[in-house]
């Protein structure tokens, strides 16, 4: 997951975040510019909509992604290759978002 906190948010802060999320308490608010320019970014290389989203290849275990003004979740099929690992951390890097892995819990900034 990518998050659109602070340059100061703690690590508690994106967990935090993540929780309201999982209960389905979304801001009701614009969306954050870095996130939408994150989604479009990865989603111009691997679709997430339409026929290029069920292409063989495609990095997406569950689509479309789910976008909010502050998030966005991506469920990456478990053969997914590197470089798409490498794509979105870069990106996230690029628009100074927070990686949350939701396999172990670990927060950290790409920038």
């Amino acid at each position: 997951m990518v998050w659109a906190m602070g340059q100061t948010a703690e690590p508690d802060a994106v967990r935090d975040a993540n929780a309201r999320c999982t209960r389905g308490e979304h801001p009701h608010r614009a969306a954050d510019p870095r996130v939408v320019a994150f989604y479009d970014a990865v989603t111009s290389h691997y679709p997430d909509r339409g026929p290029g989203a069920a292409e063989p290849g495609s990095p997406w275990a569950a689509a479309p992604l789910h976008a909010e003004a502050d998030h966005i979740h991506m469920k990456l099929d478990e053969n997914c290759a590197d470089i798409v690992l490498e794509m979105i951390e870069k990106y996230a890097a690029q628009f100074h978002l927070d990686l949350l892995d939701l396999q172990d819990g670990s927060v950290y900034r790409a920038f």
